[in-house]
Order: structure tokens, then sequence, then C-alpha cells
């Protein structure tokens, strides 16, 4: 059963507030999300620069070749990590404490009401429709 948005003690000012933690909350996933697309396309990069130095040995370039190998595709992305590292700490650690902040903040404002404007806003819009202005 659904719980009614406006049975809880939240004023105005609380539910705005935890409205902005939502929506941030919801862009640090988007975030994530994004980290994640960047680990991917960083592996397929790397995929295909493995490919070049095979091609570039069948060449005879052995010297380019071995750059590769030696230097580029063994570096980590950012300051020696590899993306996965990114994706592990980003997620085990930002993530993760933000979201159980939020989690947190709502059960003390909300008794744990999830998304309380938008069910508020679905309540008004189905009352309008039903007549009840």
């Amino acid at each position: 059963m659904e719980r009614d948005p406006d049975d809880l003690e939240l004023s105005d000012v609380e539910a705005d507030a935890l409205h902005e933690l939502q929506l941030g909350i919801e862009y640090v996933h988007r975030a994530y999300g994004t980290l994640l697309e960047f680990h991917h396309e960083l592996g397929h990069a790397m995929d295909r620069m493995g490919d070049a130095e095979d091609a570039l040995r069948e060449a005879g370039h052995e010297e380019w070749a071995d750059a590769l190998r030696d230097d580029h595709l063994p570096a980590g992305a950012v300051s020696d990590q590899w993306t996965f590292e990114l994706v592990e700490e980003f997620s085990e650690e930002f993530v993760a404490e933000v979201d159980a902040f939020e989690t947190e903040v709502r059960e003390e404002l909300a008794d744990g009401v999830d998304h309380v404007t938008e069910r508020r806003q679905k309540r008004q819009l189905r009352d309008r429709a039903d007549g009840e202005d």
C-alpha cells in the first residue's frame, strides 16, 4: 500500500530540500553511468591499440609496437589507475556514501517515503482529472 505523502509531517521547505537531494542523487547515478561508459569506451580503445601493436609488429615497426606494449597499453587512465579501479572507487565510496546519506535524511524527514514531491504531484493531477480541484 502506497503511503499518502500528505500524511507526512513534512514542511514545504523540508520537502523541497529532500526533493533537491534526491534529484542530486539521481545525477550522481547518471554520472556513474557516464563513468561506466567511459570505462567501456576506453577498454574498446585499448583493444584497438592492441590490434595496432600487432599490425605495427607485422609491418616491421618493432620499436612502435614495443612502445605500445610497454608504455601505453599497461598505463593507467588517471594517476596510474585503470578505469575499473575508478569505477570501483566511485561506486564503493562516493555513490554508496551519498546514497546512505539520502536514505538517512529521507527516513528522518519523510518516514522513508521516496519521491514525496512526485507522489504529491501525481495525486494532484489525478484529483484534478477526477474533478476534485
